[in-house]
């Protein structure tokens, strides 16, 4: 712990705190620092001009990735249709039985999906899914009509964002194995879905700053 303590002020050195870095200069700073053992997260943070107080001025969607988050999910399916969610590669389907296992406290899943006819039949466990952000929505796109797709995108890269309340946007975009330029392609993609999807209720610009790290390392804050 103690030389993690040290690497980090190492890194926080490297890193001026009050300066805004051009994106590639960010992004190879972000190599710098990211001394650890394992192959850590790529974190994202969009501190915006949003206020979540306000319903035209919430925001939540999703988006594709173009070179993933580097982390395999494991998709669940709620559907009576189980032959083509199987044949979609989802990694659990099932309908009475995955009830049973979310009741229990079961979650061997990182994403639920669900089509708009089976949604009602999630209430009795809306109380434990909503609490870990596994309750399916249309906004999360979550609540879909073509099985194969949805698993097909989430497997791909597909990721949820969603307004805090504090105004800000987290997400993972990558690994730190990732090359310059997959991290690059990915935080412009991530970027530009936060502008299509830019509420109505903010009049002026969207985004106030964003920063990129290493999972528990610091922030560096990109020109924008």
């Amino acid at each position: 712990m103690a030389n993690h303590g040290k690497k980090y002020r190492e890194s926080a050195k490297i890193v001026d705190s009050t300066k805004a870095y051009p994106l590639k200069e960010a992004i190879d700073l972000l190599k710098k620092t990211g001394y650890t053992k394992f192959d850590g997260s790529v974190e994202i943070a969009v501190k915006t001009f949003a206020d979540a107080k306000y319903n035209d001025q919430m925001m939540r969607g999703t988006t594709i990735l173009p070179h993933g988050t580097g982390k395999t999910k494991r998709i669940a399916v709620f559907s009576s249709d189980e032959a083509e969610a199987k044949k979609a590669w989802a990694d659990i389907v099932g309908t009475e039985t995955l009830i049973a296992d979310i009741k229990a406290g079961k979650f061997e899943f990182d994403i639920l999906l669900t089509t708009p006819e089976h949604i009602r039949d999630l209430a009795p466990v809306a109380k434990q899914l909503g609490p870990k952000g596994l309750m399916p929505s249309p906004k999360a796109g979550t609540v879909i009509t073509n099985i194969p797709q949805a698993v097909e995108e989430f497997k791909k890269g597909k990721i949820e964002f969603k307004l805090d309340k504090t105004g800000n946007i987290n997400a993972a975009i990558g690994r730190m194995s990732f090359t310059e330029t997959q991290i690059e392609e990915n935080i412009k993609a991530f970027l530009k879905a936060l502008e299509e999807n830019k509420p109505t209720g903010v009049k002026g610009k969207l985004i106030k700053k964003i920063y990129i790290a290493p999972t528990m390392w610091p922030g560096i804050q990109i020109q924008y």
